[in-house]
């Protein structure tokens, strides 16, 4: 059985870091298309950043560009997502995502359009982030 576990939230001063990890269970990541994307209370779910398993490119929101940094570690199975820079608006749950790249009828670059919501099929239950001095 596929799964995503998230870590690495918690509570973090504005100007702090945090690396948020997605560990993956029942198949090989690199595969797969990966997403970070979070939810702030009342607000939709949002793409953050993306990494596409065709080619290994990368798609930042403008909110985020510069300060965030996706990368994939294959040997661990795992996805992270280093935050840098963290300001309060940075403050959601933040999820990882994953579609795998045999179901897509072709395959992508990372871009704006793949790095939306309805374009994974497998999500984890989210690590909170906090940013607040």
């Amino acid at each position: 059985q596929f799964r995503l576990v998230e870590s690495g939230g918690g509570l973090v001063q504005p100007g702090g870091s945090l690396r948020l990890s997605c560990a993956a269970a029942g198949y090989t990541l690199d595969a797969f298309y990966i997403g970070w994307f979070r939810q702030a209370p009342g607000k939709e779910r949002e793409g953050v950043s993306c990494i596409s398993s065709y080619d290994g490119s990368t798609y930042y929101a403008d909110a985020v560009k510069g300060r965030f940094t996706i990368s994939r570690d294959n040997a661990k199975n795992t996805v992270y997502l280093q935050m840098n820079s963290l300001e309060p608006e940075d403050t959601a749950v933040y999820y990882c995502a994953a579609v795998g790249s045999w179901t897509l009828h072709t395959s992508t670059t990372a871009n704006q359009a793949m790095c939306v919501p309805p374009f994974y099929d497998a999500w984890g239950q989210g690590t909170q982030v906090t940013v607040s001095s």
